[in-house]
């Protein structure tokens, strides 16, 4: 009987202590606006402003409400709200998004946040949305969402939004964290910086080495 207290209380203190995983951590003060000088406070990846010279600029971003330019080779333009454009998310452990796409064809290519869970809500168009659970299964989930939808992309997992309508499309999506960055799959593995051995792509995606090569030349858009 007592071990299986034990069990219940382990089980117990670990679904209590799981939300303190999810995203960045809680913050020790109200708030630590991030500033660039490092004669400060680190916290969290960022330094804090003095708390007496903080003010509502601090936690402020303009201009969401405007379309952004969608004139590029995939078709959609990523505008981040995250701590390097209010510096008052410092610490908050969230951020947002604002996702333009070009009719029919707009593509958010896939991609990965390696720190954050993302909420996406679809305000104009259609869009199909999916994404890919972990090895073994690698199975895909996929959705068409229209106008008032909301899709959640688990953290790290590799997702993509893909406009399926006639018309431009516009969705916005927080995040669970101030920071959490951005690998998009192509642009990672074919366009780094250096090159990644081409013997090791042909390997890995079981293609000849021509194929390979032609896709390290090509040049990958960064939408973000």
């Amino acid at each position: 009987m007592e071990g299986l207290k034990f069990v219940l209380v382990f089980v117990l203190l670990a679904m209590a202590s799981s939300p303190t995983f999810a995203s960045d951590p809680s913050p020790l003060q109200d708030f630590c606006v991030a500033i660039n000088e490092t004669d400060g406070v680190f916290v969290n990846g960022k330094f804090c402003k003095d708390p007496k010279l903080v003010s509502e600029k601090d936690f402020f971003f303009p201009g969401l409400n405007i379309p952004r330019n969608i004139s590029n080779p995939v078709g959609s333009t990523v505008t981040p709200v995250n701590v390097v454009q209010i510096p008052g998310l410092n610490t908050l452990g969230i951020s947002l998004v604002r996702i333009d796409y070009a009719p029919y064809g707009g593509l958010n290519p896939p991609h990965t946040h390696p720190r954050a869970t993302e909420v996406l809500f679809v305000m104009e168009g259609t869009l199909y949305v999916g994404f890919v659970t972990s090895n073994p299964e690698n199975r895909l989930i996929t959705k068409v969402l229209n106008p008032g939808d909301v899709f959640v992309f688990p953290v790290g997992l590799i997702h993509f939004q893909f406009n399926v309508g006639k018309a431009n499309a516009v969705a916005f999506a927080g995040l669970s964290s101030q920071n959490p960055g951005v690998i998009t799959i192509g642009n990672a593995v074919f366009g780094s910086e250096p090159p990644i051995n081409p013997d090791v792509l042909t390997k890995a995606f079981q293609v000849d080495k021509s194929v390979v090569n032609f896709l390290q030349k090509q040049f990958w858009w960064d939408n973000n």
